[in-house]
């Protein structure tokens, strides 16, 4: 099957079933066509998939479906924003139709899962690689930005951490033990958090998607902001049924889509019942730089934040 046969037996009936009001005109053309509503600013973000980097070998292409996009969203979700539609850019080492319709079954389930349709893109022949470019609006002026946080204000996550890099040892396990379960969600489903994004607007000083490990996008929150923080170690929240990952997963794993929020403690009772209740609470930002972690014994350790995973670092 040739690469137009692909577009229009597979791609362009994505775009109309997952089709949002904002865009006027998606696959089919030079470009698409979005519009944004008065009184609301454009946000958008692109993120690239690298088989063997960010994805196993002869990984499921309906599992891939769904991290791409939901890996791209959550980035949206970071800044408060509503998402709208997506661009793809794929590049395949041959155009295997079965493979492909999986692939995009994968996508349908996420576009109609976070409410963004597909508004175009490009495929070409190479190593598998997906470059997806997500576009979102928020109203003016309201994007959370990693910037914002200060002194006294508290740190919260929203949801538990480490899951998806405990879940690595199990990916290739045909019959995993069902304890890990939710540990393996994490890593193949996980769920960008857009309304907790969109419901913090204006509430949370800043905020990040923890896809390098907690430890690295907090420390991206704290650069950006000129502040510190402190941890309680006992307050990170780890556990998934039955199932717990370890602290160091949790601070260093990567790849959980939960947000890093920081937000004035004031705030916190103010806000709806179930969002106050899905955050957890794990420190404080202090004027004073760095990232420390409190342990349960009283020992204080100072954590490495680094600047996340590096492509291209040499050892």
């Amino acid at each position: 099957m040739g690469e137009f046969e692909l577009i229009g037996r597979l791609f362009r009936p994505l775009a109309e079933i997952t089709r949002q009001e904002g865009v006027l005109l998606g696959p089919g053309d030079d470009c698409a066509i979005q519009r944004v509503p008065a009184g609301h600013d454009l946000v958008f973000s692109v993120d690239t998939l690298v088989e063997g980097v960010h994805f196993p070998g002869q990984y499921d292409p309906a599992r891939l479906g769904w991290r791409a996009l939901a890996v791209a969203v959550s980035d949206l979700a970071a800044m408060g924003a509503d998402p709208v539609c997506y661009t793809l850019a794929l590049t395949l080492p041959d155009a295997d139709e079965a493979w492909v319709a999986a692939l995009v079954s994968g996508l349908r389930e996420a576009s109609l899962a976070f409410g963004v349709a597909l508004a175009g893109g490009d495929i070409t022949r190479g190593p598998l690689t997906l470059t997806l470019q997500v576009h979102g609006v928020v109203p003016e002026g309201q994007g959370i930005l990693r910037s914002g946080a200060r002194p006294g204000d508290l740190v919260a996550v929203t949801g538990p951490l480490g899951g998806a890099a405990a879940a690595l040892e199990w990916l290739d396990d045909p019959q995993p033990p069902s304890s890990v379960s939710p540990l393996l969600d994490c890593y193949h489903r996980p769920v960008p958090k857009i309304d907790t994004g969109r419901r913090l607007r204006g509430v949370a000083s800043a905020a990040i998607d923890i896809s390098d490990g907690l430890a690295a996008d907090l420390g991206h929150i704290l650069e950006a902001s000129g502040v510190g923080a402190w941890l309680e170690a006992a307050a990170i929240p780890r556990r998934y049924g039955i199932a717990e990952a370890s602290l160091e997963q949790a601070l260093y794993g990567g790849d959980d889509y939960q947000l890093c929020v920081t937000l004035p403690s004031p705030a916190l009772p103010m806000l709806p019942g179930d969002v106050s209740k899905s955050l957890h609470v794990i420190g404080e930002i202090r004027s004073a730089e760095g990232l420390y972690l409190q342990h349960p014994d009283g020992a204080r350790e100072l954590l490495t934040t680094g600047t996340g995973y590096d492509h291209f670092k040499t050892e």
